[in-house]
């Protein structure tokens, strides 16, 4: 079963990267995507990270930052870098970027909520 990301009390930061996949399903992007996911957690200022894609090829990847500044360090990593150049030249027809500022979060977990009562 898949986990979400465990985020400190806001305020924190979240990168959202939306994308459609292309067509042609190049080799190596599933190695790529979990280098990535290793190397961001290596990273000063990395708080967690989730993702999903359909079978449409529509894709949803948030990661959780604890500052602006780590988020530039991550975007100027050298391997990021070559991953970002190839997500362009072979893995996406689309995407778009948007970083955002948590100011509050709520959750819920229902097997918790079951040793409550």
């Amino acid at each position: 079963m898949p986990a979400l990301a465990r985020t400190p009390r806001p305020p924190y930061f979240a990168v959202v990267f939306t994308s459609i996949r292309s067509a042609d399903d190049s080799d190596g992007y599933a190695a790529m995507a979990d280098r990535m996911v290793e190397l961001a957690a290596q990273q000063p200022g990395f708080l967690g990270v989730e993702s999903a894609r359909g079978e449409d090829g529509l894709g949803i990847t948030v990661s959780y930052w604890s500052s602006l500044e780590s988020i530039r360090d991550w975007r100027a990593n050298a391997e990021h870098q070559v991953a970002q150049a190839r997500g362009r030249s072979e893995w996406y027809e689309q995407f778009a970027l948007r970083v955002c500022r948590v100011e509050r979060d709520y959750d819920f977990d229902a097997a918790a909520e079951c040793q409550l009562t």
